[in-house]
């Protein structure tokens, strides 16, 4: 092993130490880098039209400002509502649940869970008691606490005006890291930060704009159809679209239970599924080309697997990062295979015909 690629792993070892020792104070700054990496394009977009980069910068915060403070504004207080009505529905659901779901599960399969059900039942009930309990507990942990929450509010401040000078100088940052590479593997890092860039848009600007899309429909369509709790169940199905197929299933299964429990019969379930499947069509035909078109996402494994490490490892900032960083992480692992593909250790009979490796060099 080589001075310098002794030199790169201590390096990536210290970059780990420090996330590890400033873990509580990085969630704003990686925040506000997903949000610029976000605008970076449509400000890039104004820039090319002849807007300075300041006035660009200052239209796409503004925009972006507006949609979170209006989805704020329009959908928490529905959200409120509905979470509302589901708790004060809870009770009932689940005596339904108890005097006709299970009778027909023991009818089908013989097998009776009144017992466990009635133990689930209990522990529902007496947490759900106790919310009021708990939340008042929290607010004079906080109140007592003053300096954390503190801490908080004032990073949750730090988010809109790091991202505003991350989005001033994106482009002026970038041009620096390129310059300080090695002239010899600059080529050949730029290359890799390209299809980074592009498994990342895919994720970061093509998934969440499919996810959102699904949701809208999702949340519409049940609403159309009249179901209690549409637009909580369409959003979290549109969430879970993450990974594919999982909203679909998902949103089906509970849609179909609320379904079945508000009206009483199986027909209104036939809605229900028309309002998924026309999700699908629009995402296969529509929203996947026009959105992500050919690019090369992440495996829904792949996306459990980091968002659940990231969370256990780091928190919060850990599931900031994890997507991210997976996506890194399989570029590099391709570039890996690639290599390995075409050297002397896999393959000695192609020594006298050397690959061309990313950056136009031969390889051995």
């Amino acid at each position: 092993m080589s001075k310098l690629q002794i030199g790169g792993l201590i390096a990536a070892a210290l970059a780990v130490w420090l996330l590890v020792l400033l873990e509580p104070i990085l969630m704003p700054f990686f925040v506000s880098l997903i949000l610029a990496y976000l605008g970076d394009p449509v400000t890039d977009w104004l820039e090319a039209r002849g807007l300075s980069r300041r006035l660009s910068v200052s239209l796409v915060f503004l925009l972006l400002a507006l949609v979170m403070v209006g989805s704020l504004l329009v959908l928490l207080p529905m959200l409120g509502r509905q979470l509302g009505q589901l708790l004060a529905a809870l009770p009932e659901v689940l005596n339904w649940v108890q005097t006709t779901v299970l009778p027909e599960v023991r009818e089908l399969t013989g097998v009776d869970f009144s017992a466990d059900f009635d133990q689930l039942r209990n522990a529902l009930m007496s947490n759900w008691r106790e919310t009021g309990t708990y939340a008042a507990a929290f607010l004079a942990q906080a109140s007592r606490s003053g300096l954390a929450f503190a801490i908080w509010i004032g990073n949750l401040a730090l988010i809109p005006v790091v991202t505003f000078y991350l989005l001033l100088d994106w482009d002026r940052l970038k041009g620096y890291v390129r310059e300080l590479l090695p002239r010899h593997v600059e080529p050949r890092v730029t290359a890799l930060a390209v299809e980074c860039d592009e498994v990342l848009s895919a994720f970061l600007r093509g998934q969440l704009l499919v996810m959102l899309s699904l949701g809208v429909i999702y949340a519409v369509g049940l609403s159309v159809v009249g179901l209690k709790f549409g637009l909580l169940i369409g959003l979290m199905a549109g969430l879970a679209s993450i990974v594919p197929y999982l909203g679909v299933i998902v949103g089906v299964l509970t849609a179909g239970v609320v379904a079945f429990f508000q009206f009483g019969e199986w027909l209104p379930l036939m809605g229900v599924l028309v309002v998924f499947g026309i999700g699908q069509v629009a995402e296969s035909t529509l929203l996947q080309p026009l959105l992500l078109g050919d690019k090369i996402g992440l495996h829904p494994v792949a996306v459990i697997f980091a968002v659940l490490a990231g969370g256990q490892l780091f928190g919060f900032t850990g599931i900031l990062l994890a997507l991210p960083m997976a996506a890194v992480i399989m570029v590099l692992l391709r570039f890996v295979y690639h290599r390995y593909r075409h050297s002397r250790l896999y393959d000695r009979a192609r020594v006298e015909a050397p690959a061309e490796g990313w950056d136009g060099e031969q390889e051995s």
